[in-house]
């Protein structure tokens, strides 16, 4: 299964891509840890260096169109599941020559695309433009002067729909551009590389494939006691086609759904309850961005909320009578009271969608519906033991249910499979709730890096940096917010961010890359940020951490990526430049180049190197 895919190889290189792979020992390349170049002490060439050249120079068919599968199986890859996630995968693996064919029993896009991520911004598109022409007082602070304003619900609902259709279609197109095979039907596994897939009404299809992947996402979490009749009580699922927009609604759940639409509707008039189980609004988030989230987004509006509770019985509205709602206390189980409202979003999370995969056939049996995989993503059975060539992603494996995580899972997998061994680093992939203002995060929390801290016997140390002092945020009147950052100072590595403010979602991926790459603070100090822009937000944030000299009385500066030798002084003597500079130059350039790209440009380099001298010297 791992072996080294040569018509893959060569398809990198037919398309002139070079791959800047990190690795650590054994070969195994982590998503995002960067490792240095190797110091250079001669001119010739490290076994490191030689070694990767070598993996380049393997010939590789070209990933032209999706063609024949190797080893007598219909597929190279089947992939089960239509979603973020298994479009990602898809286009990677075309992309590495591999033969790929992916089942849907619903629509293209999965949950993210027609119930989730997409037709919820557009939601919250037409909430954020209401907010603002509401608010007479921001307004006017512009010099602006707007009369009334109104919305009309269906058009805001086919705003909604239109841009779901949208997205889906360009996936759809996307994938049969390059020749992916869409098979129609419910997928289920009925053996060893084998596929079963048909709908209601038409006969099964069985094909084979080297290597599966299950995509097949999640499904809305409904407790025990709630009785769903889609009009009055409702799932995420349902309120996105907005059919109605309720004077007072209650939301089960104070996460990101409930808070983003909690935003929607206070935007367009409702008054809202919170339900939440646990003693606190938003568990889920950083507890001190959580605090301020709770004061802008929550009592500024038409919001209450009970907090430590649990509904234990929701009852639709019916002949006349309203939504009745049953809270008891979630750790007496006493009752509390009974809410009377007029509609109630059940947004209590998601629970993964395994059920009829035939995971039996593979002796594998899922945790609370999750199917168990380990750190590559690969299927792990009943015994703990790997299952050969059964790999499953995105929210049906539980590790981080976000559409984006999802796609990343799946092109990890592709890696693997093209020969390439993977991890994926998930403490780097940011998250995002869109409200107004929007909260992002990546990394640990504050009480999960200390808690971390305390097992592991290093130091945390936390900054701060107000949106307020920020001109781009004070030129749109959007001075309320603020970014944390969590670090070690020791080693200046950043363990995690969380923003709260104007266009936090944007700003989270200087910080997610950051930690991708393993860029350090010190190396962050130093990166330029355009002027004024709420991008300095982080720029103000990442120099205000103070991490520790790595060595005593030795400042831990990142190498100086320049074409000036750093350590040696450029001098010209005649047309000459000091040969310790060159020698510093020549090493660098040619380390870099030919652990990135090929032998092609090393011999750029060494013609660099002789003609620089005379060049830069006939300006002095």
């Amino acid at each position: 299964m791992l072996a080294v895919s040569l018509s893959s190889s060569a398809a990198a290189i037919a398309s002139g891509r070079a791959r800047s792979e990190a690795r650590r020992p054994g070969g195994i390349r982590l998503c995002g840890l960067r490792t240095d170049a190797p110091a250079c002490g001669s001119l010739r060439l490290s076994h490191a260096a030689a070694s990767a050249a070598a993996r380049r120079a393997v010939p590789r068919a070209a990933a032209s169109g999706n063609g024949a599968a190797g080893g007598g199986f219909d597929y190279d890859l089947v992939i089960i599941g239509a979603g973020v996630g298994g479009h990602g995968a898809a286009l990677h693996a075309v992309e590495e020559g591999l033969k790929t064919a992916i089942i849907e029993g619903d629509v293209v896009g999965g949950t993210c695309v027609n119930r989730g991520c997409v037709p919820s911004k557009a939601l919250l598109a037409v909430s954020g433009r209401m907010r603002e022409l509401h608010d007479e007082h921001h307004m006017k602070s512009l010099g602006l002067q707007v009369s009334a304003a109104g919305y009309d619900r269906q058009a805001v609902a086919d705003h909604a729909n239109n841009l779901a259709s949208k997205i889906r279609s360009n996936l759809t197109n996307s994938m049969k551009a390059i020749g992916v095979d869409i098979l129609t039907g419910f997928g289920t596994i009925v053996g060893k590389q084998k596929v079963r897939y048909g709908k209601v009404g038409f006969p099964d299809k069985e094909i084979t494939a080297k290597n599966i992947i299950i995509a097949t996402g999640s499904v809305p979490f409904v407790p025990k006691g709630i009785e769903i009749d889609g009009k009055t009580v409702f799932t995420s699922d349902h309120a996105l086609k907005l059919e109605s927009v309720p004077d007072w609604i209650a939301i089960v759940g104070s996460g990101y759904i409930g808070l983003e639409f909690s935003d929607v509707y206070t935007a367009l008039g409702s008054e809202v309850t919170f339900v939440e189980a646990l003693d606190q609004l938003m568990p889920g988030f950083d507890p001190e961005i959580a605090k301020l989230a709770q004061r802008v987004l929550i009592n500024t509006r038409k919001i209450d909320y009970h907090t430590g509770v649990f509904a234990s019985k929701i009852t639709p509205a019916k002949d006349g009578k309203p939504v009745l709602i049953e809270l008891i206390d979630a750790k007496t189980k006493e009752h509390k009271e009974t809410l009377e409202v007029d509609a109630a979003l059940i947004a209590t999370g998601r629970a993964p969608f395994t059920n009829g995969l035939g995971l039996e056939n593979m002796n594998v049996v899922t945790q609370r519906g999750f199917i168990p995989v380990d750190e590559r993503m690969q299927v792990t059975d009943a015994d703990g033991n790997m299952v050969p060539n059964l790999f499953c992603i995105g929210d049906a494996n539980g590790k981080l249910m976000l559409a984006h995580a999802a796609s990343a899972q799946g092109i990890s997998v592709i890696e693997q499979i093209s020969g390439r061994d993977h991890i994926l680093n998930h403490l780097s992939i940011p998250a995002a709730c869109f409200t107004h203002p929007e909260i992002s995060m990546v990394g640990l929390t504050e009480p999960q890096a200390r808690e971390k801290a305390d097992k592991e016997g290093f130091e945390v140390s936390v900054v701060k940096t107000s949106f307020k002092a920020n001109t781009k945020a004070l030129a749109e009147n959007e001075g309320d917010g603020i970014a944390k950052l969590i670090y070690r100072p020791d080693t200046g590595e950043i363990l995690g961010v969380h923003i709260l403010g104007l266009h936090a979602a944007d700003l989270i991926h200087e910080a997610s890359n950051a930690i991708a790459l393993g860029t350090s603070l010190q190396e962050l100090k130093l990166a330029v940020h355009a002027h004024p822009t709420l991008s300095e937000v982080l720029d103000e944030l990442f120099k205000a951490a103070k991490p520790k000299e790595v060595q005593e009385g030795k400042q831990n500066h990142p190498p100086q990526r320049l074409l000036k030798p750093t350590g040696a002084t450029t001098r010209c003597q005649g047309n000459k430049i000091d040969r310790t500079g060159r020698l510093h130059f020549l090493c660098e350039t040619v380390t870099n180049f030919v652990a990135c790209l090929d032998m092609g440009y090393v011999i750029m380099a060494v013609v660099i190197w002789f003609l620089l001298p005379s060049f830069l010297c006939s300006f002095t």
